[in-house]
């Protein structure tokens, strides 16, 4: 790329990130981060434990949002100017450095723009994701398996920490569902846009006349809850039953019954954990994801959308959001943002930041539209 060409670059990325600027309002979050400071400061903060964690934890946070921007806007200054100097000496390794400056700048400040939609209650939130195998039999759960792949992969490449909280196998091959938790800011805000059918059409590595299979596999994506969150759970609405954990096949990988199934009454949610090491651990891990998909249903009742909880998606016909295509082309297209890829290999090796990014401004603009 041309220095002028660079110029051109660095005046949009300037715009755009002028734009980010005024999202965030930068004055109010220093105002924000010195009360903040000022409550850190203050000796009898971990009195009230719950409070001390929000606090710090939110202080933290505005830290890090705000030198992310004001480094962003530090390193276009420095752009500038090594674009000038480039030009001056006439150096095409100073040219060379300065577009690949250009290439990161871009991507971390489109990147940040999304970010800045994401505004909604939970959206900063750590996610809760479980995916469970739809129409298809046994390849509808080799496809789940492949989802599940595909998260964590995706999750590995960010460096985002994930704990796998329930795993059921499929007994031929794959998984029946899987259940995990990705720690990192704004992770359910970022995966929520991947709920909903996820379809698969491919040769069947299953069918032994090498037919064309199409699979299915839904996908829900709720936020985890905190400590501030007070969602009580009487005793009296769930029922808590125990039974063997086992792994692949059915065979046995625990010999005492520390798995546990909690099923709320008043609902008919059900959640399973076997994945920890004692039933107490299963336990209090089950009631946490509970206490999630309540949260999510109580958030769902209190701005009266009349929609289903994202884990009664059919995954069947008719109401998938993604296409995963491997036969007779290749081609991974989402239904509703008409984003599409050519390499389905690269989606299920986790390049999957083009779908999140079209799928978050899509909401934003049918948001929009709505209101």
């Amino acid at each position: 790329m041309a220095a002028d060409d660079i110029r051109t670059q660095i005046e949009t990325l300037g715009r755009t990130l002028s734009s980010i600027e005024a999202v965030l309002d930068l004055p109010k979050l220093r105002a924000e981060i010195a009360d903040l400071g000022e409550q850190v400061a203050a000796p009898d903060l971990w009195d009230d434990q719950a409070n001390a964690q929000r606090v710090t934890s939110r202080l933290s946070r505005l830290n890090a949002e705000v030198d992310r921007v004001t480094k962003l806007r530090s390193r276009l200054d420095d752009l500038e100017v090594l674009v000038d100097l480039a030009q001056e000496e006439d150096d095409a390794a100073t040219l060379a450095e300065a577009n690949r400056e250009a290439a990161a700048l871009h991507e971390e400040i489109t990147a940040l723009e999304v970010r800045t939609l994401l505004s909604g209650e939970y959206d900063e939130r750590d996610a809760v994701v479980t995916i469970r195998s739809g129409a298809g039999g046994v390849d509808a759960a080799d496809f789940a398996e492949m989802l599940l792949r595909m998260y964590l992969r995706w999750a590995e490449r960010h460096g985002y920490p994930v704990k796998v909280l329930d795993t059921s196998h499929a007994e031929e091959a794959g998984l029946k569902s899987v259940t995990f938790e990705v720690n990192a800011p704004f992770a359910y805000g970022t995966l929520s846009v991947e709920g909903g059918t996820h379809r698969l059409v491919r040769i069947s590595p299953f069918d032994n006349q090498g037919r064309r299979q199409t699979s299915f596999a839904a996908v829900e994506v709720i936020p985890l809850i905190e400590e501030t969150d007070h969602i009580e759970i009487p005793d009296s609405d769930i029922r808590v039953d125990v039974f063997r954990s086992s792994g692949p096949g059915g065979q046995s990988v625990n010999t005492t019954d520390s798995a546990v199934r909690i099923t709320h009454l008043p609902t008919g949610l059900v959640v399973s954990m076997q994945d920890e090491k004692s039933q107490i651990q299963n336990r209090a891990a089950a009631l946490r994801v509970l206490q999630s998909r309540l949260l999510l249903l109580k958030k769902q009742e209190e701005d009266a959308r009349k929609k289903e909880l994202a884990g009664d998606v059919k995954a069947s016909w008719g109401d998938q959001m993604r296409s995963y295509v491997l036969n007779p082309y290749q081609m991974v297209k989402d239904l509703r943002t008409e984003y599409e890829v050519g390499n389905p290999d690269a989606v299920f090796d986790g390049d999957i930041d083009g779908f999140l990014d079209a799928g978050i401004r899509w909401r934003r603009r049918a948001e929009a539209a709505s209101a």
